[in-house]
């Protein structure tokens, strides 16, 4: 479904992103996982159109996100990680004029904020002003908005950062609910995300992938995901924790 080649994105002087390449199977929830500043972000945003490769390609349905950047877009559904709503606009206002951007015919825009509002558990506050929402709440319009089109994929972007335990099972819900039938890209820095949700595992570390694997194979190899995480992405720092604890 999404193929990365050689991907490499510069500012200037710095690389923010230096031949990345990885593939997304259909149907598989691949977590994007590295360290804040590791580069995730900025692929995200060329996986979804929002920003252009220096070098490299990507592809999602052997369309090119840059020479077919309107009609990737109709097949993906995006929620960065600050979620842009607009905050003196009703929830439905807001929902409706988001499906009416993604051009969803009259006739079945209705059925799907619906949908949306019955999914997303949004009826309790489906007509209260977005700026008057919880962190939660706004992060479930954040999501119906993503999921309004029917997407064939779905890119996350720390869809939980910030939120108490109780919106992170709320969100997690929705993702496992959503991710039966879609492909999808959760990308995160927070291990349990990963280990809940999560079977295959691309790392990415100073804009270079350091690891393409499954959860299980990582767990295997170094005790535990967070395990994992630290011999990568910290050289060294199990034999001082060895050194430590002798």
């Amino acid at each position: 479904m999404i193929h990365v080649e050689g991907l490499t994105k510069r500012y200037g002087d710095f690389l923010a992103l230096d031949d990345v390449t990885f593939d997304v199977p259909a149907g598989e929830i691949l977590a994007f996982l590295g360290p804040n500043g590791a580069g995730k972000s900025t692929t995200m945003k060329i996986l979804t159109g929002f920003l252009s490769p220096s070098s490299g390609t990507a592809t999602l349905g052997g369309l090119d996100v840059v020479q077919h950047s309107i009609e990737v877009r109709r097949r993906i559904g995006y929620l960065p990680e600050t979620t842009p709503l607009y905050h003196d606009m009703q929830v439905n206002e807001f929902l409706e004029f988001a499906g009416r951007l993604r051009k969803i015919p009259r006739a079945t825009r209705r059925g799907r904020l619906g949908w949306v509002a019955e999914i997303c558990h949004l009826h309790s506050f489906w007509k209260r002003p977005i700026g008057f929402l919880s962190r939660g709440q706004k992060q479930r319009v954040g999501f119906a908005q993503a999921i309004l089109h029917d997407p064939e994929v779905l890119v996350l972007d720390e869809p939980t950062a910030g939120l108490d335990p109780n919106q992170i099972q709320d969100v997690r819900s929705l993702i496992r609910s959503f991710a039966r039938h879609k492909t999808i890209i959760l990308s995160t820095h927070i291990l349990q995300e990963v280990e809940a949700m999560c079977d295959h595992v691309v790392l990415i570390d100073k804009g270079r992938i350091v690891a393409d694997t499954s959860v299980a194979h990582l767990n295997r190899d170094h005790g535990s995901l967070e395990g994992a995480f630290n011999a990568i992405t910290r050289p060294g720092h199990e034999a001082m924790s060895e050194v430590a604890g002798a």
